[in-house]
């Protein structure tokens, strides 16, 4: 049964884990209680962050806690292809050889699946590398827009050209005619990803650089997780609020030598869900100071009547007695926003999300996605362009089956339902592979029936 703790019936764990790699489908039984404490896997953000800057640095570098996802996995390929010196010396640490900002391999074709994390960034990187790249992904990627990127890097002399349609990748690359000389104009409202590409990147050039913002900035808390790292690697961004960002000439990247991946804030998230509707459910890898601003979901749980509790390495989130709707700005927690969603089905009254139109530029469209879904299960939903809004049913409709659009999070989110003590159906359970390859067998050890 799903709802055992592996660790007094390990046999049944991987029994589990063996049906969720051959099945199409995985049907969750009804589940009425979450306890227990649960380990976090690395930050996708920052795994993926750090593996950049460690290649781009001066020295070498041991990463520990690495994520070992199938976007990790997209970045490490990338970087090998690129000349990079990598060696996985224990479980999920990386001992990573820098290049000094100067990949060894000018000519490759990198294929970087849907890993977002690791195509823009890579993008602004090579756009500085002087060298002869393309990059590609998984027909979803290429649906994802880049135009933005791409047009600010061209502000700075980057010769990219798009392969298939316009503003889209897949992407070729050719050296660049660097020019600094004025400030580097990139939209806001679109992803926080492309002006941490840019801010990754641009000390490859050696020249001052200044980053004007066009616009809202959103998910401003990613942008707080890359200048932190950027410290950790020898390179201070001067700002001006959100609008403005400097770089010094002559920045370099230097190795910190070892450098510990936080567990990762938005698969935290769920767990913490699972408490705050059935029962006392502690997270370890991630405390109330973390770097990542999916850290504050527990603010939107306390809000809606959970009981949270902080530790410097864990967070713990207690059943509340009744769980009430809320009305939100999501900007801060783009992510885990979307497990407010599920959360919603076991509140009094209609939630609203707002401010998540990066939603819609994700792995999936996840404002249509999370709509449709949210029907299945006998929600009331109205969706906008930057907003959905949340009615329960009076009960939950058992046996939905949910579609998960190849995107992790969708498949996540809805294993949450089970917690309305109704058996729910996940199709495609493997796209967890992407951040949390283990996600259903920790979902078990704490999900009870």
């Amino acid at each position: 049964m799903l709802g055992q703790n592996p660790k007094s019936n390990p046999q049944n764990i991987q029994k589990l884990h063996t049906k969720i790699k051959n099945m199409e489908q995985l049907t969750l039984p009804p589940a009425s209680l979450a306890t227990g404490s649960i380990t976090l896997p690395g930050s996708k953000s920052i795994s993926n962050r750090t593996l950049l800057l460690a290649a781009l640095a001066t020295g070498t570098t041991e990463i520990r806690d690495l994520l070992a996802s199938d976007d990790t996995s997209r970045m490490l390929e990338a970087l090998e292809a690129l000349g990079v010196k990598l060696k996985n010396f224990a479980e999920n640490a990386w001992r990573v050889t820098g290049c000094a900002g100067n990949f060894p391999n000018k000519k490759a074709d990198l294929f970087l699946g849907n890993a977002g994390t690791a195509f823009r960034p890579l993008t602004a990187a090579l756009a500085f590398s002087n060298g002869e790249y393309a990059l590609s992904g998984v027909p979803r990627m290429h649906e994802r827009p880049i135009g933005d990127l791409v047009d600010a890097l061209r502000l700075a002399g980057a010769q990219i050209d798009y392969l298939g349609n316009d503003k889209f990748p897949p992407l070729k690359i050719s050296p660049a005619k660097l020019d600094l000389t004025q400030p580097i104009k990139i939209r806001g409202d679109v992803s926080s990803q492309f002006l941490t590409a840019l801010l990754m990147a641009l000390p490859l050039a050696q020249q001052e650089a200044t980053i004007e913002v066009v616009g809202e900035l959103i998910s401003k808390p990613y942008i707080e997780i890359t200048l932190n790292l950027m410290e950790k690697f020898g390179v201070s961004v001067q700002r001006e609020g959100w609008q403005r960002f400097t770089i010094a000439a002559n920045s370099a990247y230097t190795s910190p030598k070892e450098i510990y991946v936080e567990g990762d804030a938005s698969s935290a998230s769920y767990f913490l869900a699972a408490g705050a509707v059935a029962g006392n459910v502690r997270v370890d890898g991630i405390g109330q100071h973390s770097i990542q601003g999916d850290v504050r979901f527990a603010e939107a749980l306390s809000m809606m009547g959970s009981q949270i509790s902080y530790g410097e390495n864990h967070i713990t989130a207690n059943k509340a007695e009744t769980l009430k709707a809320i009305d939100l700005d999501c900007n801060h927690i783009p992510d885990a926003a979307m497990t407010l969603a599920i959360i919603a089905l076991f509140a009094q009254g209609t939630t609203i999300l707002r401010n998540i139109a990066s939603w819609r530029v994700k792995e999936t469209d996840r404002i249509a996605a999370m709509a449709t879904e949210l029907r299945k299960v006998g929600a009331i939903v109205e969706e906008g362009a930057d907003y959905i809004k949340i009615t329960p049913p009076a009960a939950l409709t058992p046996n939905a089956v949910i579609d998960t659009y190849d995107d992790h999070r969708m498949a996540m989110c809805f294993s949450l339902v089970s917690l309305g003590g109704v058996p729910v159906i996940i199709n495609d359970p493997k796209c967890v592979n992407k951040t949390f390859p283990d996600y259903f067998n920790s979902f078990a050890q704490v999900v009870k029936p």
